[in-house]
């Protein structure tokens, strides 16, 4: 890329990320500005601003490239705000857990950033759609969800991995089971007490391979069915989890789809996406195939879970 082919269009979060990555990212426009390039910052004032913002960027032919700099939510924002476009997108992870950035090769180092600018190596990147609501990296159903409300309902700015400490603990121990459906591509999975998510990345928290099948270019949802009614059970799901054993356990459902149904019998399952409290179910989820054109560290692979904890101990 080069600065002729029109401005590049910053959009931040202010209220995301630790001190480090608001460098980092400070640095980067820095070093675009010495290359000569147009760099014109945006800062959201809530997550539909972003994508709001993003729109205007896919719609302004003179806008060669969109930066996202702040947490899963913001990213998932511009995603779904540039969707159906071509101007490629450059994420900057400044959130938590940057679960979207991590997959795609980042690792929050300003010379990973550089060396990805100016190789501009694109991949598609596909979206899922739920009840008409966006999500880039994964949808979670049941406990998962639980916690996600959980951790909003105390939030009130940026957090860290520490914040989830008693959200965790207190949806651990209070937490039903109830039954839930899934289909999948018009073929019931399950009926039954459980857990469910339906992602299109390989990694979730803290590195974990709940979905290590899946690739955010292939145009499929991947899904896993933990069939659960305990918090015993939970506890042998999660570590057959981190021993990267689950999808092989009889008590576990592991597919691929592009359209998928999750509806229960009753309305005290919770639901979350990309790290935020989602819709009610029922939902019916969908991919969107080759959404966004990102840019990427080519040949990156995703930081496993002791890099993972160790970025989040600092």
């Amino acid at each position: 890329m080069k600065p002729d082919d029109g401005y590049i269009k910053y959009i931040v979060n202010p209220k995301s990320g630790a001190t480090s990555g608001k460098l980092v990212w400070n640095r980067f426009e820095k070093y675009l500005m010495k290359k000569g390039f147009d760099v014109r910052i945006n800062l959201t004032q809530s997550l539909s601003h972003a994508c709001e913002l993003a729109v205007e960027a896919a719609n302004d032919s003179d806008c060669a490239m969109t930066i996202a700099i702040g947490g899963d939510g913001t990213i998932r924002e511009v995603a779904h705000g540039l969707e159906g476009s071509s101007t490629p997108l450059l994420i900057l992870p400044g959130g938590t857990e940057n679960l979207l950035a991590n997959e795609l090769g980042f690792n929050g180092k300003l010379e990973t950033i550089i060396k990805t600018f100016d190789a501009c190596y694109i991949r598609p990147l596909d979206l899922g759609n739920i009840n008409g609501r966006c999500f880039t990296s994964i949808a979670g159903f049941g406990y998962d969800g639980e916690v996600v409300h959980r951790m909003n309902e105390q939030r009130s700015g940026h957090i860290d991995h520490y914040d989830y400490f008693w959200p965790i603990w207190r949806s651990f121990w209070n937490y039903k089971f109830e039954p839930m459906c899934v289909t999948i591509d018009g073929e019931e999975v399950y009926n039954g007490p459980g857990l469910v998510f339906v992602g299109n990345i390989s990694r979730y928290a803290i590195g974990l391979q709940i979905l290590h099948d899946a690739n955010y270019s292939d145009g499929l949802l991947d899904v896993c069915v933990y069939k659960c009614g305990s918090q015993s059970h939970l506890v042998k799901h999660s570590l057959m989890t981190v021993l990267k054993h689950h999808s092989h356990c009889r008590d576990v459902i592991y597919r691929q789809g592009k359209k998928i149904s999750i509806k229960s019998e009753t309305d005290r399952i919770r639901t979350e996406i990309d790290g935020d409290p989602g819709p009610a179910l029922p939902v019916e989820i969908n991919v969107i195939p080759n959404a966004v054109q990102c840019v990427v560290p080519e040949g990156a692979k995703p930081a496993g879970i002791r890099t993972r904890i160790k970025r989040a101990i600092g």
